[in-house]
């Protein structure tokens, strides 16, 4: 059975860039789903790394579970092998370059960058660390209207100004933990999210009391008295 797609969400969400020239030269001339999926996941990957060079190593595209269960198998394959054949397709046909360090294949986009990498790293320049640990890729996190919708209610074009404003007034964080806090004291409002953030703003998030959020019998429950900083 196909699985559809919901759409994206209303507002902000987050975006990769994508060199236009990818989709003017370089998609027209991948045949293979491999490795068009790879060439992709690295645009994103990569894009989260840090540091004076970037790069992948095979087990962060391992680590990626979406990625290796949505890589094609063709008879007797494996995800494992499937991966190997479309980085080895990407590279050859110069979307990534390869280069070696401690026995181990690393993977830079074929970018100014990469290129310059790929050069120290031959002319032993530079070397990466030796952590061996693949980079944590963080999933996409819902934006705030999406949270608010799931959360608290309906979304109108009021709520939504408020959720913009407050987008540029508070830390992300904030207004997705302010929602969690609404919910776990049932006090599903806006009114109310709107106070906690004021309080937090005002007073600060204490982190002894898990940023302005106690537990108390299993549930988490915002200290102090939110409706008396409503009504101020």
């Amino acid at each position: 059975m196909t699985r559809t797609f919901d759409g994206f969400p209303p507002g902000k969400t987050r975006h990769t860039q994508i060199p236009a020239l990818f989709f003017s030269e370089l998609l027209p001339q991948i045949d293979d789903l491999g490795e068009l999926k790879v060439t992709l996941f690295c645009f994103w990957a990569l894009h989260q790394k840090e540091g004076k060079f970037r790069f992948l190593r095979q087990h962060d595209f391992c680590a990626d579970a979406a990625l290796m269960s949505g890589l094609p198998l063709r008879e007797g394959q494996t995800p494992e092998t499937s991966l190997r054949a479309a980085l080895a397709r990407a590279v050859a046909r110069g979307t990534l370059l390869q280069g070696t360090a401690n026995d181990e294949a690393l993977y830079f986009m074929n970018t100014a960058q990469g290129r310059e990498a790929l050069r120290q790293l031959q002319a032993g320049t530079w070397q990466p660390d030796n952590s061996g640990q693949a980079q944590q890729l963080l999933p996409e996190r819902p934006n705030i209207y999406a949270l608010y919708e799931a959360n608290i209610g309906m979304m109108t074009p009021l709520i939504a100004d408020w959720l913009k404003d407050a987008e540029h007034e508070y830390p992300a964080d904030w207004l997705a933990e302010a929602i969690h806090a609404a919910v776990a004291n049932n006090k599903r409002s806006w009114n109310y999210i709107k106070a906690i953030l004021k309080r937090w703003q005002t007073e600060g998030r204490g982190d002894a009391q898990h940023e302005g959020v106690v537990e108390r019998n299993g549930q988490r429950k915002i200290a102090g008295n939110i409706e008396d900083f409503i009504k101020r």
